[in-house]
C-alpha cells in the first residue's frame, strides 16, 4: 500500500440537521497489519482481534457512546435500537433508531454506505447496500420506519466501488430492471458483462419513493487504495465503518 496523508476518520458533507451527528472512516492510521493495514474495524475478516479492538476503541472515543454494529449477511433486514435493544450480535443489514447518543455503524470494502436522517434530525438509520441488498428493498424497508415523510429526509452515500470498476453479470442488471426500467441508466455494456453504478442505482430508488436530498462521496473504493479497503480489489482485506448518530 501507498504511504498516505489521509487520517482515520473524516465528517461527511450533507444536508444532514445540527442534532445529527456523522462520522466515514478510512483505511488509515490504525493499528492493524498487512493485508489489513491499518485502521480496520471488521472482526470477521482474519484480522489480530485485539488490534481491530483497539481500532474500534479509537473511533468509539470520538462518539457519545460505543457505536452499535450488526453481522452483515447482504439481506434486507433492519435492527430497530431502541431502549429494550440487548447488546447482542444481530443479524441484519441496517440500523434504525431514535435514541439520543447511539451511535449506529455499518461495515463495508465496495458495498455502498448509505446513512439516513430525518431533517428535524429525531430519527436516524444506515444501511450496508450491496447490490444484493439493494435489489432486495433494504432502501424500500428502511424509510416507512421513519415517522418523518420521506421529503424530509435527508441521505448520504458513503465511499463505495464506482461505476468504472464494478462489473456484474447479465443477471444483475436483469433483476434491478425488473423492479424499475429506469434502472437502466446506470449499467453501461462492458464486453459480455456490465459496468454498474451503485450510488445510481440508491438515488433512483430514494428519489423514486420522494427523497430528494442526497448527497454522493462519490469516491471509488476499488481506484483509492490508499484510503480505502476494497474487497474485490484486494480480497483479504479490512473493513471502513460509516457512523450516524442523533446528538440530542
Amino acid at each position: 500500500m501507498k504511504s498516505s496523508s489521509h487520517s482515520s476518520m473524516f465528517v461527511p458533507n450533507w444536508q444532514s440537521p445540527a442534532n445529527v451527528g456523522a462520522c466515514q472512516s478510512t483505511r488509515c492510521e490504525g493499528a492493524s497489519l498487512a493485508p489489513y493495514s491499518s485502521f480496520n474495524l471488521g472482526l470477521h475478516v482474519g484480522d489480530d482481534p485485539l488490534k481491530v479492538l483497539k481500532n474500534r476503541a479509537h473511533l468509539d472515543s470520538l462518539l457519545p457512546n460505543p457505536a452499535r454494529y450488526v453481522q452483515q449477511v447482504h439481506g434486507t433486514d433492519i435492527h430497530i435500537v431502541n431502549d429494550e435493544s440487548s447488546t447482542d450480535t444481530v443479524i441484519a443489514d441496517g440500523l434504525f433508531t431514535n435514541l439520543v447518543g447511539q451511535p449506529l455503524a455499518i461495515m463495508t470494502a465496495d458495498c455502498l454506505p448509505v446513512l439516513l436522517a430525518s431533517k428535524d434530525g429525531t430519527e436516524v438509520a444506515a444501511l450496508h447496500c450491496g447490490w444484493r441488498s439493494l435489489a432486495g428493498g433494504i432502501i424500500e424497508k428502511a424509510l416507512p420506519l421513519f415517522q418523518s415523510k420521506p421529503s424530509l429526509i435527508a441521505a448520504w452515500l458513503g465511499p463505495a466501488i464506482g461505476p468504472m470498476a464494478f462489473e456484474v453479470g447479465v443477471e444483475v442488471r436483469a433483476q434491478f430492471l425488473a423492479s424499475s426500467a429506469e434502472h437502466e441508466l446506470a449499467f453501461k455494456k462492458h464486453r459480455d458483462k456490465y459496468l454498474a453504478d451503485l450510488a445510481l442505482i440508491a438515488t433512483q430508488k430514494l428519489n423514486r419513493l420522494g427523497v430528494k436530498a442526497v448527497s454522493n462521496q462519490s469516491e471509488c473504493t476499488y481506484t483509492l487504495n490508499d484510503k480505502y479497503f476494497s474487497y474485490r480489489r484486494d480480497g483479504e482485506t479490512g473493513r471502513m465503518a460509516s457512523v450516524i448518530w442523533r446528538k440530542f
